[in-house]
């Protein structure tokens, strides 16, 4: 049994999930005093953290057995990502679960800039002041919005800002420009076309390279009246400029949801009358809150199990040498692996990888997750991605990569498990930016999302088949949450029946007695 201790608070639905776990020990250390905590943590094969839990030298000094780290949120200011490398310990974040949060506070703060709303309410309601006169504004309609970092939320915010009618110019050097031009938006390289915008806002992790991005020598080439937005990261914008170009009027306005040192209850920007500032809510709305701890619980559980580390940030493939769409393939091809494994259980002779069109230049990479996947069911935690293809030599394992043109989609991954008496294809794609999908299975197509319980059921294509299957989990009351199918030529089909309940070998054993069946696995992702 694995243990995951969960450090700081997360929406109730994130403990639901993991507590149903039965292969899963939690610990509740919400409540824990941080010193307290450290004596807990040898426990763990993997910790939530949120901004809370510092984890630093003594955080991972603690962690004897630690695997994974899951920060539930897209910040990891307060994780010591190369010590927990040298450590052995996978970091991860959840980066996408607040995105329409801060997209939307990002919204509040771009309309108050224009308009000052919380001025004129607190005007009105403590003071008690009617003076229509003094609250004159901008409207945002006609005027250019420059959006620098053109990820999730840059995006999200540009679709909002071309539906008020702005025009939006682009600012991101690790995104193809059509990214940006498609949604109706201008793409720039050089940066002083956003320095001329009449607004500007901040969509960029915080780094070396993005720190102090807007300091005085930009924003001595910003129009006189720009107005700022930050509800990024405390750091971006040069705090010291800020306040002094907000005293000047050189910026109008400025909206701040984020600070270097927090709280920042404290801050001389406080002061300001051309300032609206809030404690850090970009992520909170009770939506948010929710999605993320259902995607910090799910990567904690896969995690836990060794099927796949989501969102990684320290795996051997850096992340920032690769373009946003490889990322959800990452985790696809090592979840499309270990459910082949699941489907065939003989010992494996041979791991085949075929990476068809975009994501072909990057096929022996993703070898390395596809070996982990499809050994993870056998050698558990002795395998990893650092030694993965070792291990695979080792135990006498053929592992190869194969590129191909595309054929039908614009990136696809094929992983074969062959084994001593058969041979098992899985494959899948990505739609959208991370909406993962396997389409194939053993040449039958098929589409589903690789999450949950499932049957996979091979049979010959005859009347009945589907009211045998369900008729017989209906009387085990094991509900039918999906039904997916798939035929060939040669007269036989193949099902996915994803179930809410786990499936036992009685039960597997009757589906596998019925006279149409050829085959029935039960696997879960």
């Amino acid at each position: 049994m694995k243990t995951i201790i969960v450090c700081d608070a997360i929406h109730p639905v994130g403990f639901e999930i993991l507590n149903a776990q039965k292969d899963i020990k939690v610990i509740d250390a919400v409540e824990t005093p941080k010193d307290e905590l450290l004596k807990l943590l040898p426990e763990a094969d993997v910790a939530i953290t949120r901004s809370s839990t510092e984890c630093g030298e003594k955080f991972i000094n603690a962690c004897s057995n630690l695997k994974a780290l899951v920060r539930a949120g897209v910040g990891v200011d307060n994780v010591d990502i190369e010590g927990c490398s040298k450590k052995g310990i996978i970091v991860m974040n959840v980066p996408t679960a607040n995105t329409i949060a801060a997209v939307e506070m990002t919204m509040c703060h771009l309309l108050n800039s224009a308009r000052k709303y919380v001025n004129s309410v607190n005007d009105l309601q403590k003071n008690k002041t009617w003076k229509r006169e003094k609250w004159y504004g901008n409207e945002l309609y006609g005027k250019t919005l420059g959006i620098i970092g053109f990820g999730n939320i840059g995006s999200r915010v540009c679709v909002r800002a071309l539906a008020f009618g702005m025009k939006v110019v682009a600012y991101d050097p690790y995104i193809d420009p059509s990214k940006a031009t498609d949604l109706g938006a201008t793409y720039t390289t050089n940066f002083d076309d956003i320095l001329a915008c009449d607004f500007i806002t901040i969509h960029t992790p915080k780094n070396k390279e993005t720190v102090n991005m807007i300091d005085e020598p930009q924003i001595a080439k910003m129009k006189d009246g720009v107005r700022l937005i930050n509800c990024a990261r405390g750091g971006l914008y040069n705090e010291d400029a800020l306040l002094k170009n907000l005293k000047s009027g050189k910026i109008a306005y400025a909206g701040i949801d984020v600070f270097v040192k927090e709280p920042g209850n404290a801050h001389p920007l406080l002061d300001l009358e051309n300032v609206s500032a809030t404690p850090h809510l970009g992520a909170n709305t009770y939506e948010s809150q929710r999605n993320i701890a259902v995607d910090a619980a799910e990567q904690a559980i896969s995690a836990a199990r060794g099927i796949c580390y989501p969102n990684a940030l320290n795996l051997p493939i850096k992340a920032e040498d690769l373009p946003p769409f490889v990322s959800p393939f990452v985790e696809l091809t090592s979840k499309m692996a270990y459910f082949a494994a699941q489907l065939n259980k003989r010992p494996i002779k041979a791991i085949k990888l075929e990476a068809e069109g975009e994501i072909a230049a990057y096929a022996n990479s993703m070898l390395t997750f596809a070996i982990v996947g499809a050994l993870k069911e056998t050698l558990g935690e002795n395998i990893n991605y650092v030694n993965a293809k070792f291990i695979a030599d080792e135990k006498g394992v053929e592992a190869s990569a194969v590129t191909l043109p595309a054929s039908g989609y614009k990136s696809k991954i094929t992983v074969k498990i062959i084994t001593d008496s058969d041979a098992v294809s899985v494959s899948g794609t990505v739609f959208g930016e991370t909406e993962q999908r396997i389409v194939g299975i053993n040449g039958f197509k098929t589409d589903f999302k690789p999450k949950g319980k499932m049957v996979v059921f091979k049979n010959r294509d005859v009347p009945g088949v589907i009211s045998d299957i369900s008729s017989r989990l209906a009387a085990e009351k094991i509900n039918i949450a999906d039904f997916r199918l798939g035929r060939d030529e040669n007269g036989f089909a193949l099902a996915v029946v994803l179930v809410d309940n786990e499936i036992n070998e009685k039960i597997l054993g009757e589906l596998n007695a019925l006279e149409t069946c050829v085959w029935a696995h039960y696997a879960t992702l």
